[in-house]
């Protein structure tokens, strides 16, 4: 026969595999948007590099006189920037994580566009894709996030 004290014991150990079981079911949601925040912050860390790698190429090109990247250098510091401040943000989850990340998502978008108005040039096509990338984890960050 099961005493009282052993019965107690029963009791508490279902109860406590009931709430780990339950805790580990959000701790996979937590897992999730974690991993989301972590791909984003990593997307836009390498989207700043990369604008800004691409400011440098759209400067040379300035100075052997092809004033049309203008446009593009401006638009590639900017968006460096930008992804700078939204690395920063949401590597530390900030309070202003979701709308930083809308904000970037947008901007590389427009970077993208100007950039692949230069489809021969590898430099061009590089940061492109690069804006690409981070736009879509932005957006995702965003449905995860804050």
């Amino acid at each position: 026969m099961i005493g009282r004290r052993e019965f107690g014991i029963a009791g508490f150990s279902a109860i406590t595999l009931a709430a780990m079981q339950s805790q580990g079911r959000a701790n996979d949601g937590k897992a999730e948007h974690e991993d989301a925040f972590e791909e984003c912050s990593e997307a836009c860390s390498d989207c700043q590099r990369e604008c800004d790698e691409c400011a440098h190429h759209c400067a040379m090109m300035l100075a052997e006189g092809k004033k049309q990247h203008m446009t593009t250098l401006q638009t590639c510091q900017d968006c460096a920037d930008v992804c700078a401040a939204a690395a920063h943000i949401v590597a530390r989850h900030g309070a202003f994580a979701g709308m930083i990340c809308t904000a970037c998502a947008d901007v590389c978008a427009k970077c993208a566009l100007e950039c692949e108005k230069y489809a021969s040039d590898k430099a061009m096509v590089e940061c492109a894709k690069e804006c690409r990338e981070c736009e879509k984890a932005c957006r995702e960050m965003v449905k995860h996030g804050k």
